[in-house]
């Protein structure tokens, strides 16, 4: 066994983040370059990145594995420019259309009020109901905790929900709505009807009042409404630049390091990892959990047993993504779009697919078209017992339903198929009340602190946004 840092005197580092998933690392970036803090990042697997995993291979085909593309958020825009990837950053279109499958037949999600009243997604009672909702025409809300089902039902009517918003869910959650907490998973939406007492409204107020406040910086790249971001290799380049630089900055960053216990002693956390060259032991002022709500747990399951309670229960579907290619030609459509998501009534089991290589070039070899099928979640537990043949197969037969011609004779070209066990948490109902738990507890042990994609948000931006939070906490506590 060593002791980290090894020094004369042995002094204890600043911070120790566990995880180099995209909230530890910037957290490590923000306290170690902006603030210069003695840090060390310790990661259990063999890269960095957490759920961000991007791919290539010999063929030409370029994809990613976890999440697929990023809302250009002026935090996560700022943070790539500071570790050089300014020039890297790639747009889609803002203006391509996403689709809903319905009825047989694609149909595009309106992006205008003239191209919504043609929209056939919805019935005319259900574009009636939708608009009356939308300006405030909505019965109050009943006592207790509202399901993302009840409170988009209420505003805005059934239809809406069905073919609207739970595609939308099954898109980004794996969810299941009538599970999912409307004041968790939606936080920005729920704020604007018990803010403004009504959707329209209130993105209309909010968002004045967010143009006011905002601060013009001539260092982050200008984005266009309705663009999704990536970089040219994949969006694995962010959390990459950030531990190159945190290296170059003699930041130690740690791969194949798990942490297997953590106890305070005086005001000194000792936490003792497993590594590949045996145990070590670092000392530090304060920790950072960057880690899955489970694996949380089982870390604090002895030192703050209720709030290991707590995080258990948050609750990680199952998600494959099946990366597929197939020749242009094969389509029943022209393939320009973000992709296609399918509500839960239309008989097919993969949940949405975004069109990756009509979204950024140079993602498939000329002729083919690059597919990012996601399937499984929360709706669909029998996904986990499925071989690999039998997803590609599954995914397979749904492309034919949706967007290949259904007299196809192609097979699919099959890339990768990653099964991820614990895919997204799933902000159901009560999660609050669980993280209000977790954070009474934290006040119990004061310089540990958590930062992960169960708090605040699931999006990259999200997590980028919320890590500079707990950062600011964290270097108000060591100063």
């Amino acid at each position: 066994m060593s002791l980290t840092p090894s020094s004369a005197t042995n002094q204890p580092l600043d911070v120790l983040v566990v995880g180099a998933g995209i909230s530890g690392l910037t957290i490590a970036h923000e306290l170690a370059i902006a603030k210069k803090y003695r840090v060390l990042v310790a990661e259990a697997q063999d890269r960095v990145g957490g759920a961000i995993t991007s791919a290539k291979n010999d063929e030409g085909y370029q994809w990613e594995e976890g999440p697929n593309s990023f809302q250009p958020a002026p935090e996560l825009l700022r943070l790539a420019v500071q570790v050089g990837l300014k020039d890297e950053l790639v747009l889609a279109d803002g203006k391509l259309p996403r689709f809903v499958f319905l009825n047989g037949k694609l149909n595009a999600l309106p992006m205008s009020p003239p191209t919504a009243i043609a929209s056939k997604i919805l019935t005319w009672g259900g574009k009636i109901r939708l608009a009356l909702g939308a300006i405030g025409f909505a019965r109050p809300a009943m006592a207790g905790e509202e399901s993302v089902d009840q409170f988009f039902s209420r505003l805005l009517g059934k239809q809406a929900v069905e073919r609207l918003v739970a595609p939308f869910i099954s898109g980004v959650y794996a969810g299941d709505p009538k599970r999912l907490s409307a004041k968790a998973a939606f936080a920005k939406i729920f704020r604007l009807e018990n803010s403004y007492n009504g959707l329209l409204a209130g993105a209309i107020l909010s968002a004045k009042e967010r143009k006011a406040q905002k601060l013009s910086d001539p260092n982050i790249p200008k984005v266009k409404a309705g663009e999704l971001g990536s970089f040219r290799q994949g969006i694995k380049m962010l959390p990459e630049a950030i531990a190159t630089k945190l290296r170059d900055q003699g930041t130690a960053v740690k791969q194949q390091w798990t942490l297997r216990s953590l106890e305070k002693q005086d005001e000194i956390y000792i936490s003792k990892f497993d590594t590949p060259t045996g145990e070590e032991t670092v000392r530090s002022r304060s920790v950072v959990l960057s880690t899955p709500a489970y694996v949380t747990a089982k870390l604090l399951q002895d030192y703050l047993p209720a709030a290991s309670q707590a995080l258990n229960e948050i609750f990680y579907p199952t998600v494959a993504c099946v990366v597929m290619a197939y020749p242009k030609s094969e389509f029943a459509y022209d393939m320009k779009g973000f992709g296609n998501l399918i509500p839960r009534t239309q008989g097919v089991r993969t949940l949405g697919t975004i069109w990756s290589s009509s979204l950024f070039a140079g993602r498939a070899p000329e002729g083919w078209q690059l597919l990012l099928n996601f399937i499984g979640g929360t709706l669909d537990p029998a996904l986990a017992k499925l071989s690999e043949p039998e997803i590609i197969a599954a995914v397979h037969q749904d492309l034919k339903k949706t967007i290949l011609r259904p007299d196809t004779k192609a097979e699919p070209k099959a890339i990768a198929v990653h099964v991820w066990d614990k895919a997204i948490p799933q902000y159901e109902i009560g999660h609050l009340d669980r993280l209000a738990t977790v954070e009474k507890e934290l006040q119990k042990s004061q310089g540990l602190y958590i930062s992960a994609n169960f708090i605040g948000g699931v999006a990259l931006g999200d997590c980028i946004k919320r890590s500079l939070q707990e950062a600011t906490k964290i270097d108000a506590f060591l100063k």
